[in-house]
């Protein structure tokens, strides 16, 4: 079931977004070369609890961190460790806040000091791929819209999108209904209305879109070793189109 947030949980949700978007924006400052992915996540934490919130990914159905961090072949929920970003690195950081019962998601890519052109191109076309997606965001629209619209943007641009891992509804929960897929054709599904709450949050392969698992059970990386880059924003829908939660 998709449930529609009243104007009061929007409200929760965007005060738990803009500590998450502060934190990114933190952390724009802090990643560079020899920084530990650990004390990426030792951070997230801090920040979160310094607000008067809490970091939702630690404990969900087991996972013990506060962040995920996804460096270069890693696409999605890395675990933070004692490595060192070295200068070309490109990583990830995901991170979810809740604030009285109501969850705001955000991920964001940065470049370690100096990255190759490909990794460069790799991170434009995936934040434009974000918001590609999010133009699709309104009401009336079918939220396979903005999954097809995203397909179709970065495959013109060489790169393929992964489909093991998706956006989804979110609210009370971290994970609600709908799915929102990054690819797949237009016009099909749920239709979407003033009050729904979810994540757009594209992931993209330089290579092929398929997936391994490490042994963690958790870290998700590309299968063929080359890059990926995601993007995630958290929207509630209005009568004036998507409104982006997670930004200052």
């Amino acid at each position: 079931m998709i449930t529609t947030k009243s104007r009061y949980e929007i409200s929760l949700m965007r005060e738990a977004g803009k500590v998450v978007a502060a934190c990114h924006d933190a952390l724009s400052r802090m990643i560079r070369p020899g920084v530990s992915t650990l004390e990426i996540d030792r951070f997230v934490e801090e920040f979160i609890t310094r607000h008067k919130m809490e970091p939702a990914q630690k404990g969900y159905k087991g996972y013990p961190f506060a962040a995920c961090t996804s460096v270069n072949d890693v696409i999605c929920h890395g675990f933070p460790s004692e490595y060192r970003l070295q200068e070309g690195d490109i990583i990830t950081v995901d991170m979810v806040a809740v604030y009285k019962g109501l969850h705001a998601d955000s991920a964001w890519s940065y470049a370690v000091g100096e990255i190759s052109e490909t990794a460069r191109k790799l991170m434009e076309v995936t934040h434009r791929a974000l918001f590609v997606g999010i133009e699709q965001a309104v009401i009336g629209n079918h939220i396979s819209d903005i999954g097809h619209a995203i397909q179709t943007y970065v495959e013109a641009q060489g790169f393929s999108v992964v489909r093991d891992f998706i956006g989804h509804g979110i609210g009370r929960r971290m994970h609600e209904s709908p799915e929102v897929l990054h690819y797949g054709p237009p016009h099909r599904g749920p239709k979407i209305k003033r009050g729904m709450t979810f994540t757009i949050e594209p992931m993209v392969n330089v290579g092929s879109y398929e997936v391994k698992m490490d042994d963690d059970g958790w870290t998700a990386r590309t299968a063929d070793g080359s890059l990926s880059c995601q993007f995630e924003h958290t929207l509630a829908i209005t009568d004036n189109g998507p409104e982006i939660l997670t930004q200052l």
